[in-house]
């Protein structure tokens, strides 16, 4: 026979004080936790979501990144002209351009430097990325004039970014002709004509190659192929691959950090629902001395003062839900490990942080139940009911 639930309610109710202190230390606990994980879901989507299966990145055969990629121009051309697997446009050429890439030091607004990341591009950049790339004020730049376009979460960050103004690259002043915006990381980049850039930039040449696929076209024939060309061999991954590959080493940061945090304020939090579940026992003895000689065996009674933990917890869970609630959507910045660039990105509070966050609130609150579920659960009547 199990003890009603309804006692448990009641319990919890008679002792609100100690009740939401222990739900605001848990929920506080989760929030947290939460948090962190918000910031790494909003890192990791920015890139995982804006990758699409129909374009291919071509890199160095060994590369993990386009920062540490480089072809020769020649190499570039020859790749772009061999790859009858991508897409042609009207003149029967394969959509593919090249681009080269680099980290610059730029100038933040509110003081300090950061890493900017500037990138050349070809037309064919342009047509491959298509909708995803979106031009909010001025225009796109000129082919082979000193012009760049900024990605929209530059401005008002990155001295010089704004729309009319001059960034000098090394030596040479570009003019800031147009604002885009961009779904992925790209709205963190500066571009600019591929040749002038490697020009600026005292390149020899491009960083990666990227392809239009046909429609439903898979990249593993590609892969295959170009693994084995002993003219031009190259890594080929989809953009969606790239992109995802590019947050393995921030996003494992800052799930360490979330679970690191956890386990010190968790312990706090399993504390405080401990001390809270004891002074409730403290305070009903006689009512479980009661219970033990009504006929409620000492599961039952485990099992009802574990169930007030649970409850504490997933109070607790929701409270820390609550809180982190209203982070949804702001913006932040960080430097992404695997390029060493700043990049923007918003706070992502997904269905799957939200389920973590509970998990762990009922977690602590089970935590912190169970041994004083257990004492309850071994009294003994005649001492229970003796005790004053």
């Amino acid at each position: 026979m199990l003890v009603p639930i309804s006692y448990n309610l009641r319990s919890l109710f008679v002792r609100r004080s100690a009740t939401l202190l222990t739900v605001l230390g848990i929920g506080a606990t989760v929030a947290v936790v939460a948090g962190v994980l918000a910031l790494q879901q909003g890192f990791a989507r920015l890139y995982a979501d804006s990758g699409r299966e129909d374009v291919a990145v071509f890199l160095r055969p060994g590369a993990t990144g386009e920062g540490d990629s480089i072809f020769s121009r020649d190499r570039g051309l020859r790749l772009m002209r061999n790859l009858p697997e991508a897409e042609a446009d009207e003149s029967g050429q394969p959509i593919a351009g090249m681009e080269c890439y680099l980290a610059v030091r730029r100038y933040r607004v509110e003081g300090g430097e950061t890493n900017v990341p500037i990138r050349g591009v070809q037309p064919a950049s342009f047509t491959i990325h298509g909708d995803g790339l979106r031009i909010l004020e001025g225009r796109a730049f000129d082919p082979g004039a000193d012009e760049v376009m900024v990605g929209e979460s530059l401005v008002g960050r990155i001295r010089g970014c704004a729309l009319g103004e001059t960034l000098r690259i090394n030596t040479t002043p570009f003019r800031v002709v147009g604002v885009f915006e961009s779904d992925g990381p790209y709205g963190s980049e500066i571009w600019g004509d591929l040749d002038r850039m490697l020009t600026a930039l005292e390149r020899y040449g491009p960083n990666r190659v990227v392809a239009k696929l046909p429609e439903g076209a898979s990249v593993e024939p590609l892969t295959e192929r170009l693994a084995a060309d002993k003219e031009v061999p190259a890594k080929v991954l989809t953009e969606r691959d790239y992109l995802s590959a590019q947050t393995e080493m921030l996003s494992a940061v800052l799930i360490f950090l979330s679970g690191f945090l956890g386990l010190v304020m968790g312990v706090a939090a399993v504390f405080t629902a401990t001390t809270t579940m004891l002074s409730a026992i403290a305070a009903r003895t006689h009512e479980i001395g009661i219970l033990l000689s009504t006929g409620f065996r000492p599961l039952p009674i485990f099992l009802s003062f574990l169930f007030e933990a649970l409850l504490l917890g997933l109070m607790g869970g929701a409270a820390g839900c609550l809180m982190i609630l209203p982070v949804n959507g702001i913006e932040t910045g960080t430097t992404n490990f695997q390029t060493f660039t700043e990049v923007a990105f918003s706070f992502r509070v997904t269905p799957t942080v939200l389920a973590v966050a509970v998990g762990f609130a009922i977690a602590l609150g089970l935590l912190g139940g169970a041994w004083p579920a257990l004492r309850a659960a071994r009294m003994k009547p005649v001492d229970a009911l003796g005790r004053r």
